[in-house]
């Protein structure tokens, strides 16, 4: 049971951790980003489609338009021959009727397809619209992440900073620095003893020469033997 209880706490971590994910708004920014040039493409693809469709229903506009006049110029020729005796009247009443028939037909082909280059157009001008939007949607959002990631660097510092500051033991440094300077105290005035010390210190032949102060008697015997020596009685002194 233990187990199963475990597998499940990894599983919801694991689940909490995607959603954390999910919610970094930097992330959530680029991918955005990635989505909006995704359709980009699609809506520039999309638009080169229809505007290739545009200019061939307008080509295909053209063509009905020309052939048109052409079957009308025919029917009129034909017409003309008849009248100059050059065709019996009823077999050019018959091919122009005809002629007539097919510049009927090119005009509702011409017709239609001046419909379907209208449509297409319109189609092309609301997609060259729709590329524009995504294309300042796109401007707008990479600006916001380079803001969104300055921001965060900064968050980031002041958040370390202040960790730094909240984690700094105030009272144990001031208590560590007093006993620093009682230290140094104490080892300055151990310091002084020291020299106080070395000052006065002197050995017990020192003190026994001093106390007896034997020079002063050497130099009264020296004396004396000169004057001996010289002839001369104390008492003349």
């Amino acid at each position: 049971m233990n187990i199963f209880k475990r597998l499940f706490k990894i599983g919801q971590a694991e689940a909490n951790a995607a959603v954390d994910n999910m919610e970094d708004p930097i992330k959530m920014t680029e991918q955005g980003i990635r989505d909006m040039k995704e359709d980009l493409n699609k809506s520039v693809e999309a638009m080169a489609q229809v505007k290739a469709l545009a200019i061939r229903s307008k080509n295909d506009r053209d063509e009905f338009e020309a052939k048109a006049k052409d079957y009308e110029s025919k029917a009129i020729l034909i017409l003309k021959k008849a009248h100059s005796g050059d065709m019996e009247s009823a077999e050019a009443d018959r091919l122009a009727k005809e002629a007539l028939a097919k510049k009927e037909t090119a005009e509702k082909n011409r017709q239609r397809a001046q419909d379907e280059t209208q449509k297409f157009e319109a189609n092309v001008e609301q997609l060259k619209s729709t590329i524009e939007r995504i294309k300042a949607n796109i401007s707008n959002w990479e600006n916001e992440l380079k803001t969104l990631k300055a921001r965060v660097k900064v968050s980031d510092a002041t958040k370390n900073v202040n960790k730094q500051m909240a984690e700094l033991d105030s009272a144990g440094t001031v208590s560590m620095l007093e006993r620093m300077k009682e230290k140094v105290a104490q080892d300055e005035a151990l310091a002084e003893a020291y020299g106080d010390l070395a000052k006065n210190k002197t050995s017990i032949d020192e003190e026994i020469d001093a106390a007896a102060d034997t020079q002063e008697a050497k130099v009264e015997d020296d004396l004396a033997a000169l004057k001996e020596k010289l002839g001369i009685d104390k008492n003349d002194a």
